[in-house]
């Protein structure tokens, strides 16, 4: 699948969204990362071709994600579903 690589100074935690491009609640999120300098991977699921995005929402359906957009997950353990900057942030130790 596509990804775009937003670069941050902070590399410590492998940072991950699933999001929609039109989802005020991940432009937020993505956002907040900025802000903090965090560097994130992410995917617009609704910019995908629809193998991709069947595949994308397999990914989530298994790590037992409700489907609601964003969905932070970081380093492949943690996963945040909605706009919680809290967590977020809690997650990264910031």
């Amino acid at each position: 699948m596509p990804t775009t690589k937003i670069d941050g100074a902070k590399k410590e935690h492998r940072v991950f969204l699933y999001t929609l491009s039109t989802c005020g609640w991940c432009k937020k999120t993505k956002e907040l990362l900025k802000e903090k300098s965090v560097a994130y991977e992410y995917i617009d699921v609704d910019m995908l071709k629809a193998e991709e995005r069947k595949a994308a929402i397999e990914d989530l359906h298994k790590r037992n994600a409700p489907l609601g957009f964003p969905v932070t997950i970081i380093d492949d353990k943690e996963l945040i579903s909605g706009y919680q900057p809290e967590k977020i942030l809690g997650a990264l130790g910031l």
